[in-house]
C-alpha cells in the first residue's frame, strides 16, 4: 500500500513538473496530470535503467529529469488528441 501512495505522489509531483517546463497553460485536470505524471516516471525509470543508469544511493537527478522530460511529452500528446476531439470542423 505504500509503494501505491508513494507512486502516486511521485506521478503528482513529477506532472506537475512537466507542466511547469512547458510553455503557456494546459487545459488539464489535476487527475490527468497525476496519471500522465506515474506514467512519465515509470518509463523514465525504465529509460534510465536501459541506458545503463542505477541507483546512486542518493537522489538520482538524471532518473528524475529523464521522468519529467517523458512526463511533459506525454502531456503535449494528451492535449493535441484531446484538443482535436473537441474541436469539430465542418
Amino acid at each position: 500500500m505504500a509503494g501505491i501512495i508513494g507512486t502516486i505522489i511521485f506521478g503528482a509531483i513529477i506532472g506537475v513538473l512537466a507542466r511547469v517546463v512547458l510553455p503557456g497553460k494546459q487545459n488539464i485536470s489535476a487527475l490527468v496530470t497525476v496519471i500522465l505524471g506515474i506514467l512519465g516516471a515509470l518509463v523514465g525509470y525504465y529509460l534510465w535503467g536501459a541506458m545503463g543508469g542505477g541507483d546512486t544511493g542518493g537522489i538520482d537527478w538524471i532518473r528524475w529529469i529523464i521522468s519529467i522530460i517523458v512526463a511533459a511529452v506525454f502531456v503535449v500528446i494528451y492535449e493535441r488528441v484531446m484538443g482535436r476531439k473537441g474541436s469539430h470542423h465542418a
